[in-house]
C-alpha cells in the first residue's frame, strides 16, 4: 500500500483539513440539487393529487383534494388494493428497493452500498409512492421525496469522479432539500441529515447539505407558498413549573405511544413474513385492512395535512381523535408492515396531535392546539430518536416561538422512555433485520483524546526509515491512520526537526481505549469531607492548658 510522506509535523486544528477547491464544487452542487429537489417535491406532490383524484373521482386534475370526500362507497374498498397491487409489480420487476417508506432505504444507501443509488429507483420512487397515497395509502409525501431527492443527489456523484464521503454529502444534501421543500423546514432538514443520515458533524458535509436545503426552502415560496404549513395562535411564553410537569407527562405518554407504535409496525411486517405468498402480493393484502379502514373513518385515507392543521387550532372533535388513534394507527402500522410505499413523518404527526387533543381533557388549558403540537414533536421525537429534529420541525411547522422549552421537555422525556424500553428506533430496526448494527452514538474519537507523547516509547527505533514518522503532539487517530494506510504495527517519533526521540506501536494505541472504557466504568469519590477531630481530644487539649 502507498505511504505517506511526512516532511514536517502537520497542522492541527478543529477540524480535519478541506480542499476549497472540493469545498466550493460540492456547495454549487449541493445548491442545483437543492432546485431540482425543490421542483421533484412539486412533481410529487401534484402527482399525489393526480392519482387520488384518478382513483376517487375519476377525472384528470392536479387540484390537491383528500380521499375522504369520495362517493364511492363500499366500491372505496379496493381502490387501495389495485394500488397496492400496482405497487407490488412495480417492485417485483421494477426494483425492490422502492418497498420502504424511505428513510431506512436512505440510510442503508449510505452505510452499505457506497451512497451509489439505482437510476430506475429515482424514477420509481416518486411514482410508487404517488400511487400509493393517491389510492388511499395513508402515509405521508416526505419519505418518498427525501429517497427521490436523495437518489438524485447520488446520480449526480455517480456522474463524477468523487469519493465515497461526498458521494455519501450530495445524496443526504439531495434527502435534506427534499425534505425542506415539501415543508419548508430547512433547519430541521439539516437536523434531520445529522442526526440520521450524514453519521459526522463536519463543515464538508454540513455546509453543503444547509446550502441544499436552503435552496430549497427559498423555491418552495414560489412554487408552493410562503408562510408556515400549519399557522397557530401564539401559546404562552412561559407556562410555569406546573405547566412544563404536564409536558413532562405529555412526553412520557408519547414514549409509551412511541414504543407501541414501533412495536406494531414491525409485529405486522413479520406477520407477513411468515405468510406462504410472494412479497410482491403483501402490499395488496394490506391494503385490504386500508381500504375497511377508510370505511370505518375515511379521513384516515391519505396525507390528512387537513386533519393536522385541524388538531393544531384546535377543532378536534371526539370522533376524530378516536379515527386517528384507533383506524389510522393501525391501518398505518398494517401497509408499512406490508412493505408498500410511503412517508411515515406525516402520519406520525398527525397521531401525535391526536394524542395531545385527548389529552387536552384533562391537563392545563394553554391555549387551541398547545397539546397537539407538543405531543406531535414529542411523538416524532420519541419514535425517530431525533430529538432536536422533532423540537425544531415543530417550530417551523408553526412558526410559534414560545413552545420552545415545553417541546424540549416533552420530546426529550419521549426519547429517554424509547431508548430506555427499545434497543432500536423504528428507523434503525429494519436495518438490524437485515443483518447491520448500526450505532446512533456520537462521541469523540479516544484515539483524539490522547496525543503520541502520553503513549510513546522513549526508545529510538534501530534502523528505521523514518519516511513515514508520528510526532509527539499529534492525537492518536492519526497515526492509526498513517499505520492502516501503510501496514505498519510502529513508526518511529521525531520531533519538529526531524531527530528521532521514541517509538509508538498499534499496541500503544489501545491505551486510548483502554482509558474510555476506564472512564465509563470506574467509580471513584474525587472530593471527601474531612473528619472533624474527637470532642474529647479537644476538651482534653484545653485542659491540659
Amino acid at each position: 500500500m502507498a505511504s505517506v510522506q511526512e516532511s514536517s509535523p502537520p497542522s492541527l486544528g478543529d477540524f480535519s483539513p478541506i480542499s476549497v477547491r472540493a469545498m466550493v464544487s460540492m456547495s454549487v452542487f449541493a445548491v442545483g440539487l437543492g432546485a431540482v429537489s425543490a421542483f421533484l417535491s412539486l412533481i410529487l406532490l401534484r402527482l399525489i393529487a393526480l392519482f387520488t383524484n384518478l382513483c376517487y373521482f375519476q377525472r384528470l386534475s392536479f387540484a390537491p383534494v383528500t380521499p375522504a370526500q369520495h362517493h364511492l362507497g363500499p366500491w372505496a374498498l379496493l381502490v387501495p388494493v389495485a394500488g397496492a397491487l400496482v405497487i407490488g409489480l412495480m417492485a417485483r420487476f421494477g426494483s425492490e428497493r422502492i418497498r420502504g417508506h424511505g428513510i431506512p432505504e436512505a440510510i442503508e444507501a449510505i452505510l452499505l452500498r457506497g451512497s451509489v443509488v439505482q437510476p430506475r429507483v429515482a424514477l420509481l420512487k416518486p411514482i410508487s409512492a404517488a400511487i400509493s397515497i393517491g389510492s388511499g395509502g395513508p402515509f405521508g409525501a416526505e419519505g418518498p421525496i427525501i429517497m427521490t431527492g436523495g437518489s438524485v443527489g447520488s446520480l449526480l456523484a455517480q456522474f463524477f469522479h468523487l469519493t465515497s464521503s461526498e458521494r455519501k454529502t450530495l445524496l443526504v444534501a439531495g434527502a435534506a432539500a427534499g425534505m425542506a421543500a415539501t415543508f419548508d423546514s430547512p433547519i430541521a432538514s439539516v437536523l434531520l441529515a445529522v442526526e440520521l443520515l450524514l453519521f459526522e458533524w463536519k463543515p464538508r458535509s454540513l455546509i453543503p447539505v444547509a446550502l441544499a436545503a436552503a435552496t430549497a426552502a427559498t423555491l418552495r415560496h414560489y412554487l408552493l407558498g410562503a408562510g408556515p404549513l400549519f399557522p397557530t395562535g401564539a401559546h404562552p411564553a412561559f407556562i410555569g413549573p406546573l405547566g412544563l410537569v404536564a409536558c413532562a407527562g405529555a412526553g412520557l405518554c408519547a414514549g409509551i405511544f412511541s414504543g407501541l407504535l414501533t412495536r406494531l409496525v414491525y409485529a405486522m411486517e413479520d406477520a407477513f413474513g411468515r405468510l406462504p405468498v410472494h412479497w410482491m402480493w403483501w402490499p395488496a393484502i394490506g391494503a385490504v385492512a386500508v381500504g375497511a379502514g377508510g370505511l370505518v373513518f375515511p379521513p384516515a385515507l391519505g396525507v390528512g395535512y387537513d386533519l393536522i392543521g385541524s388538531l393544531l387550532a384546535g377543532h378536534a372533535t371526539g370522533r376524530m381523535v378516536a379515527g386517528i388513534l384507533l383506524v389510522k394507527s393501525v391501518i398505518w402500522a398494517i401497509a408499512l408492515g406490508s412493505g408498500t410505499s410511503g412517508g411515515v413523518l406525516a402520519p406520525l404527526l398527525m397521531m401525535g396531535g391526536a394524542l395531545g387533543a385527548l389529552e387536552s381533557a384533562f391537563l392545563p388549558n394553554l391555549g387551541p392546539g398547545f397539546w397537539p403540537l407538543i405531543s406531535m414533536a414529542a411523538i416524532l421525537g420519541g419514535t425517530m430518536r431525533a430529538p432536536f429534529t422533532g423540537v425544531v420541525f415543530a417550530l417551523e411547522l408553526t412558526h410559534d416561538l414560545n413552545v420552545l422549552l415545553p417541546l424540549l421537555v416533552a420530546v426529550v422525556v419521549a426519547e429517554a422512555f424509547t431508548v430506555v424500553v427499545l434497543p432500536r428506533s423504528i428507523l434503525t430496526e429494519k436495518l438490524a433485520r437485515r443483518g447491520f448494527h448500526l450505532s446512533r452514538e456520537y462521541a469523540v474519537d479516544p484515539l483524539e483524546q490522547l496525543a503520541v507523547r502520553d503513549v510513546m516509547h522513549p526508545e529510538p527505533l534501530v534502523g528505521a526509515a523514518d519516511g513515514l514518522v508520528a510526532y509527539p503532539h499529534e492525537p492518536l487517530r492519526m497515526v492509526a491512520y498513517r499505520m492502516a494506510e501503510s501496514d505498519r504495527t510502529r513508526l518511529p517519533v521525531v520531533d519538529a526537526s526531524g531527530r528521532p526521540i521514541g517509538h509508538v506501536t498499534l499496541q500503544d494505541l489501545l491505551q486510548a481505549r483502554r482509558r474510555a472504557l476506564e472512564e465509563d466504568r470506574l467509580r471513584e469519590r474525587v472530593l471527601t469531607i474531612p473528619a472533624r477531630p474527637p470532642l474529647s481530644g479537644a476538651i482534653g487539649d484545653l485542659t491540659d492548658d
